[in-house]
């Protein structure tokens, strides 16, 4: 059976897909590989300008949390700095936004088989793990950081020393909760960093994005954390609870966009352009990209795929381009240990913020 949509990947981005296109009355089918909404590796951090987004989709950001980000704040060197957002930001559990927006998707009538893994990919054509072959007229891939054989990634975009995503969450506790409050964390150290932000059910989600090079030198994950604690007292101190088992992803390709169109294909989210985490607005590209992907297929049918992704890919150049060139200076020990200085003076650390945003959509 042919399908007008077929979505493969059931997380913010393709879920915003399903939603967009089921309020315009567009039948829509997502396949998912997990069984559930998982607690997929993500930093949890909703910006205000993806808070909108989310209110947009018809999601209440009070029912993710009715808790808000006010502030960032920045370590380094033994240093620290921090200020106020330009606006209230939030964090939330992939676990709890996949699931009410995977439900939002399915009240809009949007069909969802999950259990599903997509192993291949050839045009509009989808052969599952089960040798099913599924076609359609349009796909929207927004299966996020994984790639799936015949649309993979170049290689070359992880460069030579490529980074790892590493994420452990930490129990809830009177002494997290003090330490961090409503901040998100940025924690700078040699070839890496790792942001802390509280969550919805008061536990700490810990990303990190470490080149592979200083891993190797630790050893194991759980080396490279001893070690870090070691280092850094502050972030020592978040870590002395202990921590959960250590997901992991190889090779992301930050700072990685596509501008290739291909008719009737449309990469979403991390499928269309990586942003280094420590901007904190992966999230925010996964829904602003299902939901401008959507609209471009509704108006202009299967053929407004390729200058969409060209569009999308030039609107987001310059977060991207600028996310960049923090994440370079934050990479380098003597540049980060400038950093929590410049988080003090007034107004810096909010215009950073703001000009990497992705750009706000009707």
């Amino acid at each position: 059976m042919r399908r007008e949509s077929l979505i493969v990947g059931g997380g913010p981005a393709g879920s915003a897909a399903a939603i967009t296109l089921a309020r315009a009355g567009r039948p829509a089918l997502i396949v998912e590989r997990t069984r559930e909404a998982a607690d997929a590796l993500c930093g949890g951090f909703v910006s205000w300008r993806t808070i909108d987004t989310l209110s947009r989709l018809g999601i209440d950001p009070d029912a993710l949390t009715p808790a808000r980000i006010a502030r960032a704040r920045v370590f380094a060197a033994g240093r620290s700095g921090e200020a106020c957002l330009p606006r209230p930001a939030l964090a939330v559990s992939r676990r709890r936004l996949d699931t009410l927006l995977r439900a939002r998707a399915e009240a809009l009538g949007v069909a969802i088989e999950h259990g599903v893994t997509v192993r291949a990919i050839d045009d509009r054509h989808v052969t599952t793990a089960d040798g099913a072959r599924l076609d359609a007229d349009v796909l929207f891939l927004a299966s996020g950081k994984h790639d799936i054989r015949g649309s993979a990634r170049p290689a070359t975009a992880r460069g030579t020393d490529p980074t790892l995503g590493l994420r452990v969450r930490l129990a809830s506790s009177p002494s997290l909760r003090r330490l961090v409050g409503d901040t998100i964390e940025l924690h700078l150290f040699d070839r890496g960093y790792c942001g802390i932000v509280l969550q919805e059910d008061g536990s700490a989600n810990a990303c990190m994005a470490v080149h592979r090079s200083r891993l190797r030198e630790a050893g194991s994950p759980e080396a490279l954390l001893r070690d870090l604690a070691r280092g850094s007292p502050q972030l020592g101190d978040r870590l002395a609870g202990g921590w959960s088992s250590i997901d992991a992803i190889a090779n992301v390709p930050y700072g990685w966009r596509t501008d290739q169109g291909y008719s009737g294909v449309f990469r979403l989210g991390d499928q269309a352009a990586v942003i280094p985490s420590l901007a904190g607005e992966g999230m925010g590209i996964a829904l602003a990209s299902g939901r401008a992907a959507a609209q471009a297929m509704i108006a202009h049918g299967p053929a407004g795929s390729g200058g969409w992704q060209r569009d999308f890919s030039r609107s987001i150049s310059a977060p991207l381009r600028r996310a960049g060139a923090v994440w370079a200076l934050a990479d380098r020990p003597w540049t980060a240990a400038l950093l929590p200085f410049a988080a003090r003076v007034p107004g810096a650390l909010a215009m950073i913020a703001a000009a990497t945003r992705v750009p706000a959509t009707e």
